[in-house]
């Protein structure tokens, strides 16, 4: 009875931690530049002593769905969208260099350029600051243009470009924080990658496909449930038997 009440609760175990990341991705369902986080069961041997050919299946992160999501046009100077593969270079929390899809650019009190989350957007020098002005745009390149207070059109200057970078997928990992990182130093400038202003990339999950998946994981949690009750059951029929003999 010990041994199917461990198995069942393992299960069990397993269900809500695969079910959490589901939850978190239809949550993000209409975050920005979001990029779902895929898991898989695999089966793992059991450690310690007993038979070798015991396994439990067990939930494994596989890593970050990189497929483009969506656009969506909203017209606003500071919205971006990368077009194709890239992504936004951005300084985290920590002060390490991050990178994003999600281009809903800010501006703070003290202009400097920001995504949403206040992560300062990195350019060619550093941190992107930004003077006050009577205009701005961003250009396919990143370059970021203004026009100074109180002057035409034709005063218009650059001054600063944001770094936008490429690199291989497979050394792409996804911080605690939110950015993909790489594993090791930093990714050179690519000129190959152009944004498209007035435009946000919307997440890449699939909500009728992830609920459907949350519905398949809470009815095989509800079996494992069902599994550890049987088993208790079954344990308080013998008991009574051996009572009764």
């Amino acid at each position: 009875m010990d041994r199917s009440l461990y198995v069942a609760m393992t299960g069990a175990t397993q269900m809500m931690r695969a079910q959490s990341e589901v939850a978190h991705n239809l949550a993000n369902a209409d975050t920005v530049g979001f990029k779902a986080q895929l898991s898989a069961f695999e089966p793992l041997p059991v450690q310690g002593p007993g038979l070798p050919t015991r396994v439990n299946g067990v939930a494994q992160g596989l890593g970050v769905d990189l497929r483009e999501g969506g656009q969506t046009e909203t017209g606003r100077v500071l919205d971006v969208a990368v077009q194709g593969p890239g992504w936004i270079a951005v300084q985290g929390a920590d002060g390490s260099e991050g990178y994003t899809r999600a281009g809903e650019l800010r501006l703070t009190p003290d202009g400097l350029l920001t995504d949403a989350r206040g992560n300062l957007v990195l350019g060619d020098g550093g941190p992107i600051s930004v003077p006050q002005s009577a205009q701005m745009s961003i250009g396919a390149d990143g370059t970021v243009s203004v026009v100074p207070m109180g002057q035409g059109p034709q005063t218009i200057a650059a001054v600063g470009r944001i770094k936008l970078v490429n690199p291989p997928a497979g050394q792409l990992s996804l911080g605690s924080d939110g950015l993909m990182h790489l594993g090791a130093g930093t990714a050179d400038a690519d000129p190959a990658v152009t944004l498209k202003s007035g435009v946000l990339e919307s997440s890449n999950v699939n909500p009728s496909q992830t609920l459907v998946q949350m519905i398949q994981l809470s009815r095989q949690y509800e079996l494992q449930i069902r599994a550890i009750h049987s088993a208790d059951e079954n344990a308080q029929s013998a008991s009574r038997l051996l009572q009764m003999t």
